[in-house]
């Protein structure tokens, strides 16, 4: 009881002026009751007829709760408190860990109670009648970790060479290696197309678990990271290998060349919150087919830096918002490593779909579309295509 209440303090500083005298009127036997759900969850963006909407993912990932319009009807019934629910999944996050978690597992337990759980119920959508949008539109800040699995960092590697190599960044693993990746544009919903640039033909997928931060923090130790955590989702570090135009200045690296471009940052299907997950470095499994061939496969011990030290890493250089994602890297199948496929090519091509998965949380599956043409009076700032440069 005693931690209930903390917990409603720090809500009851969240919400408006009207929600917050309320909720103190309200009843005692009423405050913060839903200690937890009944059932496990997980939470994304959806639309249905083109108006959006934060849900819960439920039954298997078959069935989509209307999150507010739950609320709405359960709090018809007098016994409820009148809180109002966020309408959109930054509000949700920034909340969640302040109190609304209860408020969330008091609408599950009243669906679960009273037998609202099916498509009967004007709020319930099979899951295959809802628009799938990417959950978080759109984090601040998208911190992605690069060569952070093992595998990765010894592509193309024989068995013995990857023994070695990895015994040796063992002891030596340094500190992680942390890029930022644009979000507006860059970040798109389950379904959604990849596009390939004009010209550029050597795109190539990275399947990533994304952490989802729920607290504001600097200087996040290790051991305090996990406090942090609202939740995971599957993400894509879609990547450009093709390098800078002929003629720049600089080497053939470009991180905002290979990682910028619009659709290269699929998230979602949903985010599953961290109390319905565990620890990602226990049970942490990554999978990535195209064209259902299986070209990545990874478990949490490939990783080079945990997700803890992640954490402290990135906000050791900077503060992390609810809402903000980090990337935590990508496994061995690409570069040297890529499996082949019955293309005959090891880089994506037009018209291939892609589906990754991460185990306990969902899949993504995009089709990749070529970009047909741009347009013919640009600047020739433009970033020229690697198959065939333009005079």
């Amino acid at each position: 009881m005693i931690r209930k209440l903390i917990n409603l303090n720090a809500y009851l500083k969240s919400l408006s002026l009207a929600a917050a005298l309320a909720l103190l009127l309200a009843p005692l036997t009423a405050l913060g009751q839903a200690d937890e759900s009944v059932e496990p969850f997980k939470v994304g963006t959806f639309a249905v007829n083109d108006t959006p909407f934060v849900g819960l993912v439920v039954r298997g990932d078959s069935l989509i709760v209307d999150l507010p319009a739950a609320n709405r009807a359960m709090q018809n019934n007098w016994q409820y408190n009148k809180i109002d629910m966020p309408n959109n999944m930054l509000g949700l996050i920034e909340q969640y860990e302040y109190g609304l978690k209860y408020r969330v597992y008091e609408v599950m337990n009243w669906l679960v109670e009273h037998d609202l759980l099916n498509e009967g119920t004007a709020y319930v959508y099979d899951v295959e009648d809802v628009d799938i949008q990417a959950p978080i539109q759109y984090p601040s800040k998208i911190m992605n970790a690069a060569v952070n699995f093992y595998t990765h960092a010894c592509e193309g590697c024989s068995a013995e060479e990857l023994r070695q190599r990895t015994r040796e960044r063992q002891e030596n693993r340094g500190v992680p290696y942390l890029f930022l990746k644009p979000t507006r544009g860059a970040v798109v919903g389950d379904g959604e197309d990849i596009i390939m640039p004009y010209g550029r033909d050597e795109i190539e997928y990275e399947v990533e678990m994304a952490i989802v931060f729920g607290k504001t923090g600097k200087y996040v130790s290790a051991t305090r990271a996990y406090d942090h955590v609202f939740g995971y989702m599957v993400a894509m570090d879609v990547s450009d290998r093709g390098g800078r135009p002929p003629g720049g200045y600089g080497t053939r690296s470009d991180w905002f060349v290979g990682k910028g471009h619009d659709t290269f940052a699929p998230h979602g299907p949903w985010i599953v919150p961290k109390e319905f997950y565990g620890d990602p470095m226990d049970r942490l499994h990554q999978i990535t087919v195209v064209d259902g061939v299986t070209v990545q496969e990874a478990q949490a011990g490939d990783m080079i830096h945990n997700i803890p030290e992640l954490i402290e890493y990135a906000t050791s250089l900077i503060t992390v918002f609810p809402g903000d994602v980090m990337q935590s890297g990508t496994s061995g199948g690409t570069g040297a490593g890529r499996v082949q496929r019955a293309t005959g090519s090891g880089y994506l091509v037009d018209g291939e779909t892609i589906q990754a998965s991460i185990e306990g949380i969902g899949t993504l599956t995009h089709r990749v579309v070529r970009e047909r043409s741009i347009p013919d009076d640009l600047s020739g700032a433009q970033l020229p295509p690697t198959s065939s440069y333009r005079n």
